[in-house]
């Protein structure tokens, strides 16, 4: 498998005492060229280099959340904890993506 991305190490961001990196396009896939920049995340897991998904404008992720298939996050979103987008979803507009994890008391 060919990445379709990489990290620009000397563009990031900090989020939650977490570095996130801006990505850039090493191929054409979707309505990505080769060269395009994208929006951030904290490392290769939170995006696939499989299908078309992609994070656009200033859109961050991050955490073990997980853009895949033809997902595609736009504007300044966020998906982060354990969220998983694939398929064919758009999130744009006032959107924040996230997983809450319930603490479980066994004593209840």
């Amino acid at each position: 498998m060919d990445k379709k991305y990489e990290l620009i190490k000397d563009d990031f961001i900090t989020i939650d005492n977490r570095k996130l990196y801006r990505i850039k396009a090493l191929r054409d896939f979707g309505d990505v060229r080769e060269g395009d920049i994208g929006g951030y995340v904290e490392n290769e897991y939170n995006l696939s280099h499989e299908g078309n998904a992609w994070i656009y404008e200033n859109a961050m992720v991050y955490g073990n959340a997980k853009v895949c298939v033809d997902a595609r996050v736009y504007e300044d979103k966020l998906v982060y904890g354990e969220a998983m987008l694939y398929g064919d979803v758009d999130v744009f507009v006032d959107s924040e993506i996230y997983e809450i994890q319930e603490n479980k008391n066994e004593n209840n």
